[in-house]
């Protein structure tokens, strides 16, 4: 018994049901990789992204490095943003606290979410968050001040990194944007002009 030859007709249809697929495919890594990376980043410090964590459990160290706090406001919203201090001491494997306070100086309610970096951008894994205000949509009514915590602590393996060991000082830096659904509605290339504070 002999096959039958495929129609070319049929060959176009299984090649185009396949390309479909391959586009579906990629579509779906698309969509997926942002959160993945995401969640890389958090979990290794990479590219400047602190990481996420709980309470330290090493003893902490007899030494300790400068952190300083950068805080930015895009030109789109109307917010004062400020650190309780420009930098503090921090031991290594200390927890530290340190409040931020954001001012809606505006005439109407605005929303805003927070973006952050470290820098530099080896300093991202050793750097721990447990507390932050980061990524979290805040709506604030004209002339409403809210305060808010960062709980951090620095991973003493960074004085065991080559890389990392000889370093005395970190940058913490924050951007407030406007946001909608918990999304920027601008990208941060475009905050042009920033609103940079050091004290309350």
């Amino acid at each position: 018994m002999t096959e039958r030859p495929q129609t070319p007709s049929r060959n176009l249809a299984v090649t185009g049901m396949a390309c479909a697929g391959l586009a579906f495919g990629m579509i779906g890594l698309a969509f997926a990789s942002v959160p993945l990376y995401d969640m890389f980043c958090k979990a290794t410090g990479y590219d400047g992204t602190p990481r996420q964590g709980l309470a330290p459990t090493a003893t902490a160290l007899d030494d300790s490095m400068l952190v300083r706090f950068d805080t930015n406001v895009a030109s789109s919203l109307p917010w004062r943003f400020q650190a309780e201090s420009p930098r503090v001491e921090a031991r290594l494997g200390e927890t530290k606290t340190v409040f931020f306070r954001v001012t809606n100086n505006g005439t109407t309610p605005s929303t805003g979410i927070a973006t952050f970096n470290v820098q530099p951008g080896l300093m991202g894994g050793y750097f721990v968050k447990i507390q932050c205000f980061c990524f979290n949509e805040q709506t604030l009514q004209p002339g409403e001040t809210m305060d808010f915590p960062v709980v951090f602590y620095i991973d003493p393996a960074v004085r065991q990194d080559s890389n990392t060991a000889h370093l005395s000082e970190m940058t913490l830096s924050y951007t407030y944007i406007a946001s909608k659904n918990g999304q920027p509605t601008a990208a941060l290339a475009t905050t042009g002009a920033t609103d940079k504070t050091s004290k309350f």
